[in-house]
């Protein structure tokens, strides 16, 4: 498999699975382990003994360019941020990304999104408003919706959660095996607004993502992928007191015992981790692992976007336990200049995920792209993998 590496570990993974182990080992100095005794001669590569490639909003489509016309118009900053754009979900993964990122918009009545003012703004303008965004009508349904801004950057590859669970799904079908993919997920509820900070009244107020909006989404999670795929928190606590402990002291398990799964994070703060977490102590019961602060129980996951400023925290929680995701890049910025430092920044961090959206090369004409050093799927951590690990063919 493309994926596989090998390693020399002398921290052993406590993680219960029922899936044989197919992570294989092999170290300068080491003793080849023969057919039938591996673990007589080494410990397997653990999830946060590597690093792998992802995307940044992986569902966006480009925004129309009318639209984008107009807004740079007014807003110039703020529509050069938007103009990027991803193919679609099996396409990234095809592409040896293990990391994706989808922005969800809880719609339990279904239809909120379905009308957004975007088209009718370029049409009163005179200008061509573009083909349909939704001809087979799915935002008219009720569930979660994915798209970047209600009513401006509204075009997905996939509009509904559903669809796109659906389409990862598929892929795990046709790839077993594969290395654990991440998924983070942006809770988005917040309006857009004008700039005397009041919501702008020709765009959709979202609604809040409250303790029933976090259930559903729970819930959808488990229907679409089922329960065997998805690596929960209660899978990697075990008999632990909390996550965090769980993390810090045993470890994460091993990627040969994971293969195949997924795993969820809720890239919030505030007030919707705090909703998420009442009444789910470390995360007890619960689908996502979430951007916890070090310190709280169900610390065990970290988002850090800026590895240039905060390069060495990274690498120290990279250090302690934690997964982390940063970014190589952001707004357009490195793929419009060319510059490469936070890329290689990233990198270097030891970051678990790094994200960017120019994993198949920038459309500026700079020759930016992202990619991982050495090239390939997955590549031994270069802070937390133990000398001699390399990749096995």
């Amino acid at each position: 498999m493309e994926d596989r590496l090998v390693v020399s570990s002398t921290r052993p993974s406590a993680f219960a699975s029922t899936l044989a182990p197919v992570l294989l080992v092999a170290c300068g100095g080491c003793v080849p382990p023969g057919p039938g005794d591996v673990e007589a001669h080494s410990e397997p590569l653990r999830l946060d003994q590597i690093q792998v490639l992802g995307s940044h909003n992986s569902y966006k489509l480009a925004i129309e360019p009318n639209l984008l016309s107009l807004l740079a118009a007014r807003r110039p900053e703020v529509a050069a941020s938007l103009d990027y754009a991803h193919p679609p979900l099996a396409e990234q993964l095809d592409g040896g990304l293990r990391k994706l990122e989808l922005d969800v918009f809880h719609d339990p009545e279904g239809g909120l999104y379905a009308d957004p003012s975007g088209p009718r703004q370029v049409s009163a303008a005179g200008l061509d408003p573009g083909p349909p965004h939704d001809p087979a009508g799915e935002l008219l349904a009720p569930g979660f919706k994915v798209l970047h801004v209600q009513d401006i950057d509204y075009r997905s590859s996939c509009l509904t959660l559903a669809s796109c669970l659906a389409e990862l799904r598929a892929w795990s079908d046709e790839n077993p095996g594969h290395l654990p993919i991440v998924v983070t997920l942006n809770a988005k509820d917040a309006p857009i607004v004008g700039d005397d900070g009041e919501p702008e009244p020709a765009y959709v107020v979202p609604l809040p993502f409250d303790t029933a909006a976090f259930a559903a989404l729970d819930a959808e999670i488990v229907e679409s992928l089922g329960r065997d795929r998805l690596l929960l928190p209660d899978d990697v606590r075990g008999d632990s007191e909390t996550l965090e402990e769980a993390v810090l002291r045993r470890g994460w398990p091993a990627v040969g015992e994971v293969r195949g799964r997924f795993l969820f994070v809720l890239d919030e703060g505030g007030g919707k981790l705090e909703t998420y977490v009442e009444g789910h102590p470390s995360l007890r019961g619960r689908v996502l692992f979430v951007n916890a602060e070090p310190g709280r129980p169900e610390a065990a996951f970290r988002i850090v976007n800026d590895p240039i400023g905060r390069g060495e925290e990274i690498r120290e929680l990279v250090r302690r336990g934690y997964l982390v995701r940063t970014r190589a890049d952001a707004d357009t910025r490195e793929a419009r200049s060319g510059e490469t430092a936070r890329r290689d920044a990233a990198f270097a961090t030891g970051a678990h995920f790094v994200s960017t959206d120019y994993a198949f090369g920038s459309p500026f004409g700079t020759g930016y792209r992202v990619s991982l050093p050495g090239g390939g799927v997955v590549r031994c951590n270069p802070v937390t993998a133990q000398s001699g690990c390399q990749l096995a063919e």
